[in-house]
Order: structure tokens, then sequence, then C-alpha cells
């Protein structure tokens, strides 16, 4: 049993009130508020899934991890679970991709970004993150340390991968 045979939804981190509420303060940035084991690709998706059924427009999603470690999939569940358009792949050459909602989705875009290649806060406000913010979920891949001025509170997911096994791990927070 890997711990994900039951639905997210049922896992008391990720209820609808603890995503809208919760804020660290310093002392506390340290430790998750929730940690999940994904052992396979389709674990990530799930959380991922679950995530994005539970995120709105003007929300923040801040994704760090060695290359490898998850933070494409983790996005794409999210779209899954937002009912976007289009194959989510790595924008790490175009930067950003902007999903549009599908008729049967939630009716929020989703804006993925990989700041992987950025030089910089310049380059990142260049991509005018925070008005799309206003509108849609914003997914950062490689954006802790940056992309988190972009809005009020955000959501930071931390990835790693076990080398012995493959295993994934999210850690995550809901910080201001």
């Amino acid at each position: 049993m890997t711990g994900l045979d039951r639905p997210f939804l049922d896992r008391p981190f990720l209820d609808r009130p603890f995503l809208d509420k919760p804020f660290l303060d310093k002392p506390f940035l340290d430790k998750p508020q929730w940690t999940a084991e994904l052992p396979t690709v389709s674990d990530t998706e799930s959380l991922g899934a679950e995530l994005g059924s539970r995120l709105g427009a003007g929300d923040l999603v801040v994704l760090s991890g060695p290359l490898g470690a998850g933070k494409t999939v983790l996005v794409r569940g999210i779209a899954a679970g937002l009912g976007v358009r289009g194959p989510v792949t790595s924008p790490t050459f175009v930067i950003a991709r902007v999903h549009r909602p599908t008729p049967g989705g939630r009716g929020v875009p989703l804006v993925h970004v990989d700041a992987y290649r950025l030089r910089g806060l310049d380059e990142l406000d260049d991509l005018d993150l925070d008005t799309d913010l206003v509108d849609a979920v914003v997914a950062v891949e490689w954006g802790e340390g940056a992309a988190e001025r972009l809005a009020e509170r955000h959501l930071l997911v931390r990835l790693q991968r076990r080398p012995q096994d493959d295993v994934r791990t999210a850690h995550g927070w809901w910080r201001r």
C-alpha cells in the first residue's frame, strides 16, 4: 500500500480550508505543512490533480527540486485538476505557456512557467505574471527565491527524488 491508494480528497492536509487559511511565520518555514510520498508518476499526477481541483484564480504555486524530481509531472496533474487544454510539457525554452480552460473545465486558466533559464528578477518581472495571477493559477518551476514576490501568498512545493529507489517526496507549505 503506497499511502496514495485513498483519494487525496480524504487527506486532511489537502482540505480546502487548510489550503485557504494557513500562513507560516519565519520560525516555522522549514517544517512542511504536508508531505506526500510519490512512488510512481501516476501518484505525482494524482497529487497535482487534487491540488488543481482546489486551486483557483489568483493562486501561485512555486515548485522547487532538482532535475527529474517531478515538477512538470505535478503541473500536468494540476492542469488535469483545473480542466485546461493542451498537453503540459516543460516550458523550458518558451519560458511560459498558457493553458486555457476546456468547456467542461473549472473555467480557470493555467500559466505554466519555467524560470530555469531566467537570469534574474528583472526577466521574471518582464513576463508580467502578476497580471496573469488575477485570472489564472500560475505554476512556476524553478521559482523558489524569486517568484514568491508575485503574490501575497503562495504554495511552495519542494520535490525530492530518492536516489536508491527513484521514489519522489513532495513537501508543501502555504506561505506569505
